[in-house]
């Protein structure tokens, strides 16, 4: 792996059920085992999927037209069986209104193949959750 592939966070704990990621580029996030109205780290894989999609589906489509309301929605199941606590029936479901016009419409007919395209393809995190790469974990 090169250093332009290679992608990296550091997770920080705060407190008791308070964690706080940061990126190298010094962004940072908190989030929390769900005693508080923080992301929980299952709600933030849930947002990632629907981030790293909805980017891909923007960029396709919005060479043709800027969406008026663009929303993602992603769920699943968390389960516990012989593999685990895991999700399972992970869905993204897109709703998106383009404006009314031949742009809009250019933007309406490629917007199946922009959301096929980013499951199929393009979406690293989705990928990486279908394809299932393994994790390391080992003490430093």
């Amino acid at each position: 792996m090169t250093d332009s592939n290679a992608r990296s966070v550091e997770v920080t704990r705060l407190g008791p059920g308070r964690w706080q990621a940061t990126n190298p580029r010094g962004g940072r996030i908190d989030f929390g085992d769900g005693e508080t109205d923080s992301f929980t780290p299952v709600e933030l894989l849930l947002a990632a999927i629907g981030g790293c999609s909805a980017i891909d589906v923007d960029m396709i489509t919005g060479k043709r037209a800027t969406a008026d309301e663009f929303t993602v929605r992603v769920s699943g199941d968390k389960i516990r069986d012989e593999h685990g606590n895991r999700m399972t029936d992970l869905q993204a479901v897109f709703d998106l209104v383009f404006p009314e016009g031949a742009a809009g419409d250019k933007a309406r007919s490629v917007l199946a193949r922009a959301i096929e395209q980013s499951r199929d393809r393009l979406c690293t995190v989705s990928r990486t959750v279908t394809v299932a790469s393994p994790v390391e974990m080992r003490p430093a």
